[in-house]
């Protein structure tokens, strides 16, 4: 992982850059002439980060799972089928409401939706 380098001259920022020639990666001072080569050549790295509901995409049967609740009181609005898996939202934000998600326990049907 790339983290903070500092100019051991003047102790400011150094910034990355392109050495065209070599074609190397450098970290370079822009108040003084120093400049090192970089010993990872990662700048920058992005995670993405999945909400609860591109997770449950991901797993395929969720209706057969014994550890889940189920419900008669929420029908599917697909094929109108009495009874659903349902299971809450696992975001630990402190700004979103809390989510039910619901699957269809109709093999046939496996719809989605939310509360």
């Amino acid at each position: 992982m790339a983290s903070l380098s500092f100019c051991t001259d003047c102790n400011n920022m150094l910034y990355p850059r392109e050495d065209k020639e070599r074609r190397v990666l450098m970290f370079a001072c822009r108040n003084c002439d120093f400049q090192e080569d970089a010993e990872n050549s990662c700048i920058y790295r992005h995670e993405v980060m999945h909400i609860p509901s591109e997770q449950t995409m991901v797993i395929t049967d969720l209706s057969s799972d014994p550890t889940l609740p189920r419900t008669k009181e929420v029908p599917c609005p697909k094929c109108d089928r009495a009874q659903a898996v349902y299971f809450q939202s696992q975001s630990r934000h402190a700004d979103t409401r809390m989510t039910l998600y619901y699957v269809c326990s109709n093999k046939t049907c496996q719809h989605r939706w939310q509360s």
